[in-house]
């Protein structure tokens, strides 16, 4: 999962326990059983799809499921959806605000990170239920009271907008995401293609899966040049994968594939490059 979702809580001196969502897992199962068998009773919980860092999506049904669970045992749900616009082929990312009731425990926020490029900015919002929208804006107001005026007005301007630019953003990364993808299969790192975010979670190759994340993200840096994310950095589960991020420009990944075809060679994973044709003498 994202390290802010985890340590905002600890940072609030919350305690964390965190449910895996894999294939062939029973996730709402496992929820549930947190949920009842953890002391005291769980107060919130904390989810973000589109996923940052695995690029796992959900459907509505997802969370229809997820609000019912929450309304049973009258738990709180906050749900990051950062990546709502950053999707590809058609898919749309669904709002657990479509769910009938989901205000009643709900909240979700939304920033303008990724939709309009404004990483760093720091604006967004929460929408949701009135009591938990209100306790934010009272920290909100002890904290930094108000955000620089001429950013406001440039997020009131991305908003109110013409919205070609964001599907002009997912374009761009739909273009980086191909890619990669492409060059990694060919490579024979046989990743998933993800269907949003800016993220593809590429679980490591059988031959380096002793390594572990750090090690063999390190081993990527030193003889690929490539920098990917270790997945223990994202929680113990995630320490069987690494995450690329599609910052970079298509010439920039075409590069970072070469740099791991010739490592994938030189550790003997692939055979050697073929020469382009006879050299004149």
């Amino acid at each position: 999962s994202y390290p802010i979702h985890i340590y905002g809580a600890v940072i609030a001196g919350a305690q964390v326990r965190s449910v895996p969502l894999v294939d062939g897992g029973d996730f709402f199962g496992e929820l549930e059983r947190a949920i009842r068998e953890t002391i005291p009773r769980p107060k919130m919980m904390i989810l973000g799809f589109p996923s940052n860092p695995t690029a796992q999506c959900v459907e509505l049904d997802f969370f229809e499921r997820v609000v019912a669970l929450a309304k049973q045992y009258d738990v709180l749900v906050i749900h990051d959806l950062a990546y709502a616009d950053i999707v590809y082929d058609g898919w749309k990312a669904p709002s657990i605000m479509q769910v009938p009731g989901a205000k009643d425990i709900a909240v979700e926020f939304f920033t303008l990170s990724k939709s309009y490029n404004m990483a760093g900015w720091r604006i967004g919002f929460m929408v949701g239920n009135p009591e938990l929208v209100s306790a934010l804006a009272r920290i909100k107001s002890y904290h930094d009271y108000g955000t620089f005026t001429p950013l406001q007005v440039a997020a009131i301007a991305a908003l109110e907008g013409d919205q070609q630019c964001v599907r002009d953003i997912a374009e761009q990364y739909r273009q980086r995401r191909n890619v990669l993808v492409k060059g990694l299969h060919e490579a024979g790192w046989m990743v998933e293609n993800p269907k949003a975010s800016m993220y593809v979670w590429a679980k490591i190759p059988e031959a380096y899966a002793h390594l572990g994340s750090l090690e063999f993200a390190k081993h990527l840096l030193a003889d690929a040049k490539v920098c990917v994310s270790p997945g223990i950095g994202f929680g113990d589960y995630g320490d069987t994968h690494v995450r690329f991020a599609l910052i970079e420009n298509q010439d920039r990944i075409r590069q970072a594939v070469r740099g791991i075809k010739a490592m994938f060679r030189a550790d003997g994973l692939m055979a050697p490059a073929k020469a382009n044709g006879p050299i004149a003498q």
